[in-house]
């Protein structure tokens, strides 16, 4: 037997492996309005997306509310952060003195969990606001311990409102009846959708003016995207023609990584202008606000996580005038 040690054969080092490229449906989606921001662009450093970082201006308080913006936080692949940021941005722009009323529109209520509410201690939620007709907006919302911020909760009764609206006259159109109330009470309000792309998420398509995708920066919530747009478009075509795409905000964010790097790369590529500049980076601040049942912008104030949610309202308000 021989003594010499056995040396492999020369093998070239594996790469690493490419994000692909993601496939939008033919029909473009309608962009989102333009921001003038070419002058504070200028000699920007350059953000996590590539492009130069505008420097957004803090918004001034409003003296009146309404008419409200409608946003659906949609995503139909679960865990990439869709709740934290409906309930970290509705809290940035209840600080920035617009009023914001949010939709827990997912029967896991988890929502209602990270603003402190438990989901079955309450008597009454959107459920019945769907299917009862004695039921009214008022009945229903719950005030939150950050000024001007709302909540209309949710528990597993939501579950049984997608097998009950099948049978309703317009079904797609139960959730716009139900939130026309809060149009003239509040700046925005924000649906947090269950991760499905079921008749609940149509629903809230269809009342929304807009809409917000979280994506994490990693391959599998990069597939999804394009059958997201695809739902959008349909939706646009057959019910809801103001429907537009907000943005698309990367979550879970890690510079340190190269595929967190090259999966914003690719969204930027396939969305350009509708990715937000702001990417909110993983911290291990968002798990604990949870189980304290409060926004980052009260429990971490002076967090990066807090002033990463403050940075995407005062860029949500830059894109949606008038609000």
């Amino acid at each position: 037997m021989s003594t010499q040690p056995y040396v492999p054969p020369e093998q070239p080092a594996p790469e690493s492996p490419h994000v692909p490229e993601i496939v939008l449906p033919e029909a473009s989606v309608a962009a989102p309005a333009p921001v003038d921001i070419s002058a504070a662009a200028s000699g920007r450093p350059i953000g996590p997306t590539g492009r130069p970082m505008p420097l957004f201006p803090e918004p001034g308080p409003r003296e009146t509310h309404g008419p409200a913006r409608i946003i659906a936080m949609c995503n139909q692949k679960g865990g990439v952060g869709k709740t934290t940021t409906t309930i970290n941005l509705g809290a940035s722009l209840a600080e920035y003195g617009r009023k914001v009323l949010l939709v827990d529109f997912d029967p896991q209520g988890s929502l209602s969990v990270g603003l402190g509410v438990n989901p079955y201690d309450i008597d009454r939620s959107v459920y019945n606001l769907l299917m009862e007709r004695g039921t009214a907006l008022e009945d229903v919302v719950v005030k939150t311990d950050v000024p001007g911020l709302d909540l209309l909760p949710s528990n597993i009764d939501l579950s049984a409102a997608e097998v009950q609206l099948v049978t309703e006259v317009a079904r797609e159109q139960v959730l716009a009846r139900a939130l026309a109330p809060a149009v003239a009470d509040y700046d925005f309000v924000i649906i947090d959708c269950q991760p499905s792309l079921g008749l609940l998420t149509v629903n809230a398509l269809t009342a929304s003016d807009g809409v917000i995708v979280p994506l994490e920066c990693e391959f599998f919530a990069l597939r999804g995207v394009a059958m997201l747009v695809e739902t959008i478009q349909k939706v646009q075509d057959r019910l809801n023609p103001e429907l537009t795409i907000d943005g698309l905000v990367a979550t879970m964010y890690d510079s340190r990584t190269v595929h967190s790097r090259e999966v914003l790369a690719r969204l930027v590529e396939a969305f350009e202008d509708k990715v937000f500049h702001t990417a909110i980076s993983r911290t291990v601040r968002f798990p604990e606000t949870t189980v304290a049942g409060e926004p980052i912008t009260t429990f971490a104030t002076s967090s990066g996580g807090a002033y990463s949610y403050r940075q995407l309202a005062r860029e949500v308000l830059a894109r949606c005038p008038g609000t």
